[in-house]
């Protein structure tokens, strides 16, 4: 455990400076600082070679863009337009005004975005496995090196290379546009910028930062699906009225009656009442309509891996692609609890469901079974389902089999790494067989996606 903690503590001071070191050095900085190191080298023995004055001018080059670099004083402000959410593995754009609080032109400016540290815990540096079994070596088991690299790259969202600005004249502001591609769903969170300025002689930044906390939600990214219809019916909703207030056929009118003890003011039909001169009500009835389930599995020993991402990623197609202004869309998984979110028909926009999932966590310390409560709680009122499995075995056959004895529709996949699952899949294609599971590979996700 104590060379453990030695390992994190050092990768962890490696990756401060080396982020220190590329925002801080040019790139004549570095050619620099290369050439001192040859220098050193090669000059050891100063009586053999003269090698060392270029050491000794390569250092007082340094030196002086170090020290001059202390002396630069800004004054800016800045302010970010951010848009509602971005999407990962799409472009992200937005733009940043930066005004000159100084009395003079600046010009050769880079701006920079920070953002959160993305450095993985003690805890989840030491626990977390290798998402590939192959890397999983000798070397990796006793140093962790390449965990260390893949858990930053889970959580580090993009980085920021620096944009240029031009020139500012004082008291004048400029508007920079900063566009990067998110790799990962989540919330990036900005925390400041930093505005570097070169010393005269271009090796050595100077940096000013200005605190600008700012958050942006990345929704996970999304696949192209097939039309895909559920064979469901219609169902009456309880509470139809509040479920589906805005649109649609929750309730129909049907005629107008006599007016009864403790019937609504709103229901009274006014112009019957003033020609009639007694009370007239409007008499609605009931209307049945569509509710598909969107079951995620969040199931896994593991703290994150790629096939939990992927569902995650089926999981938001389809609430993406599925028409909910003319039906209700339940989202149901397993986090600190189970959940259940409703989104259609007026209820809530299907950019909801979005951000829910992409926030959602892998679910470690409960059993598949904590899911069959919240879905056979509604299994009455649903037409349809859609199951997106992370392994198949005897659990998740049953749940399958459950859903199917209250005679709902499914139509189920799941995700393998290797083409391999613990028990036989059956063979697609389900929308003649309900029974049966697709398979859905990982890199081939999109392929299998189009035989639905």
């Amino acid at each position: 455990m104590i060379i453990k903690r030695v390992l994190y503590r050092t990768y962890r001071n490696i990756y401060r400076v080396k982020k220190w070191f590329l925002r801080r050095f040019t790139m004549a900085g570095v050619f620099v600082l290369i050439c001192l190191a040859a220098s050193a080298v090669v000059g050891v023995d100063t009586k053999r070679t003269l090698v060392y004055q270029a050491f000794t001018f390569f250092l007082s080059l340094l030196a002086v863009s170090m020290v001059s670099s202390l002396f630069f004083r800004f004054r800016f402000t800045g302010v970010r337009v951010l848009p509602r959410f971005g999407t990962a593995g799409e472009i992200v754009e937005y733009r940043i005004t930066i005004k000159n609080n100084t009395g003079k032109v600046q010009k050769g400016l880079l701006l920079f975005e920070n953002f959160e540290d993305p450095l993985p815990g003690f805890k989840e540096f030491i626990n977390t496995p290798e998402p590939d079994e192959n890397k999983r070596n000798l070397y990796d088991r006793t140093f962790g090196y390449y965990r260390w690299l893949w858990l930053i790259s889970r959580k580090q969202n993009t980085e920021s290379k620096g944009s240029e600005l031009p020139a500012v004249e004082p008291g004048g502001s400029c508007d920079v546009t900063v566009k990067f591609v998110p790799p990962n769903r989540g919330v990036i969170k900005l925390t400041a910028l930093t505005i570097a300025r070169p010393d005269p002689l271009g090796l050595f930044n100077s940096c000013t930062t200005i605190p600008l906390p700012k958050s942006l939600l990345i929704l996970p990214k999304r696949y192209m699906l097939p039309p895909v219809g559920l064979s469901g019916t219609r169902k009456y909703q309880t509470g139809g009225v509040a479920l589906a207030s805005s649109i649609g056929d929750s309730e129909e009118f049907t005629s107008l009656r006599d007016y009864r003890p403790g019937d609504p003011i709103r229901r009274f039909h006014w112009k019957s009442w003033a020609k009639t001169g007694k009370p007239v009500v409007k008499e609605y009835q009931d209307e049945f309509f569509v509710r598909h389930a969107l079951i995620l599995d969040t199931f896994q020993e593991t703290g994150t891996s790629d096939i939990f991402e992927e569902a995650i990623s089926i999981a938001a197609s389809f609430a993406f692609s599925i028409q909910t202004q003319e039906s209700l869309l339940d989202l149901m998984f397993v986090g600190t609890e189970a959940y259940c979110f409703t989104s259609g028909r007026g209820i809530s926009h299907i950019d909801k469901i979005l951000k829910i999932l992409a926030s959602v966590i892998p679910c470690t310390d409960k059993p598949f079974s904590s899911l069959t409560p919240v879905t056979m709680n509604r299994a009455h009122l649903l037409s349809g389902c859609i199951c997106i499995f992370l392994s198949w075995d005897k659990e998740r056959e049953d749940f399958i089999n459950l859903l199917k004895g209250f005679g709902i529709p499914v139509l189920a996949m799941v995700i393998t790494g290797n083409g391999k699952t613990k028990e036989k899949i059956k063979p697609w294609p389900m929308k003649h067989e309900p029974g049966n599971v697709l398979e859905l590979k990982l890199g081939k996700i999109q392929e299998g996606l189009m035989k639905l």
